[in-house]
């Protein structure tokens, strides 16, 4: 029975009231939330994939590390994932992400931990943290198991702090980053309405994950994959 209260809870809270495809769309917890194996965005623990670029115009390395741990949201079971973000050899952003995939393959982003860092390495702002069920917010879509092109989600709601939304442009984009050369590559479209002058560009490779990063309007970013490596 505290299973089954469990789960109506998790329904309940992780609703997603949004325009479009994904209306009236709810998370079916699975028997494991915290494995998420779906092909475009696999999060398999103690892989570390190294993105390298430009952040904000200035050279930027990020480490993306899929932990061991698990974080429970909302009565949610999710996968724990450390993002850090280095410019110039210094830390200026540390981030936890927390992921779970429903019953259909679909992986959910149930919020963020995040802190900006100073030159001197102590916090100047946590603005971005969010928890699904905190103070309104909501978990969202962060991708689909059978994407297709055309398709909207809201990966992520908390008024006023973290709204992305992202868009499926095509399943056969070709892309080459340092660790390889793409063919059928997922690609996306990215904004928010907090920004609504910015436009990004996502894409994604088979049992991979993402591969690149860059703005596309009203930013300088643009972030490649260079390796991938298991623990």
């Amino acid at each position: 029975m505290r299973c089954i209260r469990a789960a109506v809870a998790a329904i309940a809270v992780l609703w997603v009231a949004m325009p479009g495809a994904a209306q009236g769309r709810a998370f079916e917890p699975g028997r494991d939330t915290a494995k998420v194996d779906n092909p475009w965005f696999p999060l398999k623990p103690g892989t570390t994939l190294v993105y390298t670029g430009v952040k904000d115009g200035r050279p930027a390395r990020d480490v993306v590390f899929v932990t061991d741990r698990t974080k429970t949201i909302s009565g949610v079971r999710c996968v724990v994932v450390r993002d850090r973000l280095y410019s110039r050899g210094h830390l200026i952003e540390r981030t936890s992400d927390y992921y779970a995939q429903d019953r259909r393959g679909t992986v959910w982003y149930l919020g963020e931990d995040t802190a900006e860092l100073d030159a001197k390495g102590r916090v100047k702002s946590t603005e971005g943290t969010w928890h699904a069920g905190v103070d309104g917010a909501r978990a969202g879509i962060f991708m689909p198991r059978h994407p297709r092109v055309g398709e909207t989600h809201r990966q992520e709601y908390y008024k006023g702090h973290a709204e992305d939304h992202f868009r499926v442009v095509s399943l056969h984009a070709r892309v080459s980053v340092p660790y390889g050369m793409f063919r059928n590559a997922l690609e996306t479209r990215e904004w928010t309405p907090l920004e609504p002058g910015v436009l990004d560009a996502k894409r994604y490779a088979r049992g991979i994950g993402e591969v690149s990063e860059e703005s596309l309007k009203g930013g300088d970013e643009r972030l490649e994959l260079v390796s991938v490596s298991d623990r």
